[in-house]
């Protein structure tokens, strides 16, 4: 009997887990490939939505957690939650002793897993590389890649950059993004079927959502964190003046995070809003829906770059934190200013829905992972074609 490829995933942040849910259905369906999971960092957290819940209700078993986040939201507790991801994350390797492991995107946290895997000579595949954005994600996201064996892209475009970096083009497959995979999930039920205060509780007031509503998702950005009290502030302006219902998600565990969540402590405590709603997570298939049916997405989350240009949610990026990624037609990019960030979502809401943008997948790129897995014999010794 053939015997079956060992795969360790980790996962690290709410967002990874959209970014990889449906890769791991493919990799433990596959008869030839065995899932372990790892469920790391502030995946773990209660403060930041604890997706390791909705891990674990999806059906998949984790093989092993690892806490490694130090508090403090500063560019010091990430560098020492990195150096104690690569402390813990070693044991979990060695253990586990996997053929390959997969980490994701640009997170701080995922350096920990490339750097360990990197040195314990574990064949690296990397997902979401050769993209750009506009803080130290950058950094983290180049680096990575130039620490994996394998690469697994959105796109043509960021296979090239890879290529452009050094990488062996043997070594890097155009898969698409899985989280494209979910947004294809939610069609043809695009309804908004449960009710989202009693489902997942959160603070505020239930609110009247039939004449349509907004939802804000802002986070830190690490190279200006001194800053991000400063910049949510003119978010929660401008949806102040906005006056419609509006959900409103709680930010990444980013250097800047206690920033942002004292200031958005603040103006709930001040002014007392009865349009906004505040959330900690959803399961990705219901924050799908509900951004399907808002009338418009504002911050700065990847997933208005990413899953909105699928589903043609109108968009306002504020700042700079997706500075320089590819995008489609539905998004507005704005600065840090309530006057022109309420400009900005008043055009999009007369714009309407926009036409699906394919621009990160079509929607198959969990299977298409899995068989590339399947077929790859990675080289620790790179060939690097400068």
């Amino acid at each position: 009997m053939k015997t079956k490829r060992k795969i360790a995933v980790v996962v690290t942040a709410r967002p990874s887990y959209s970014r990889i849910k449906t890769a791991l259905k493919a990799i433990q369906e596959h008869p030839n490939l065995e899932l372990k999971l790892i469920v790391a960092a502030s995946a773990l957290l209660d403060r930041y939505g604890t997706a390791v819940n909705y891990i674990e209700k999806d059906g998949f078993q984790i093989h092993s957690k690892v806490y490694n986040v130090l508090e403090g939201e500063s560019p010091m507790s990430m560098a020492k939650t990195t150096g104690l991801g690569i402390i813990e994350l070693s044991t979990v390797f060695n253990n586990l002793n996997p053929d390959l492991i997969i980490t994701i995107a640009d997170r701080y946290e995922t350096m920990s897993t490339a750097i360990a895997a990197s040195y314990m000579n574990i064949p690296l595949i990397h997902i979401q590389g050769g993209e750009v954005t506009g803080n130290i994600d950058e950094k983290v996201r180049h680096a990575i890649t130039k620490l994996s064996d394998v690469h697994l892209v959105a796109s043509k475009d960021a296979a090239e950059r890879v290529i452009k970096m050094g990488e062996n083009q043997e070594s890097v497959f155009v898969t698409g993004c899985p989280s494209i995979d979910l947004a294809e999930e939610i069609f043809p039920n695009t309804e908004l079927d449960f009710n989202p205060f009693s489902k997942y509780g959160g603070v505020g007031k239930e609110m009247d959502i039939n004449n349509g509503y907004v939802v804000v998702m802002q986070h830190p950005v690490t190279t200006e964190f001194k800053a991000s009290r400063k910049q949510i502030n003119e978010t929660l302006q401008a949806i102040k003046s906005l006056q419609m219902p509006t959900f409103f998600f709680w930010p990444n565990v980013d250097a800047g995070a206690d920033g942002t969540s004292n200031g958005i402590r603040s103006f709930r405590e001040i002014e007392k809003p009865e349009n906004i709603h505040f959330f900690k997570n959803m399961e990705p298939t219901d924050f799908l829906r509900l951004l399907y049916n808002s009338k418009c997405l504002i911050g700065n989350s990847s997933v208005g770059i990413r899953e909105c240009a699928y589903l043609g949610v109108p968009v306002v990026n504020i700042g700079t934190r997706q500075h320089g990624r590819a995008r489609g037609k539905n998004v507005i990019d704005v600065d840090y200013n309530s006057e022109a960030i309420s400009t900005a979502i008043a055009k999009q809401i007369a714009n309407g829905r926009y036409e699906k943008d394919t621009i990160y997948g079509t929607g198959n790129a969990g299977k298409n992972i899995a068989e590339v897995l399947t077929k790859i014999q990675p080289n620790i010794d790179k060939k690097i074609t400068y």
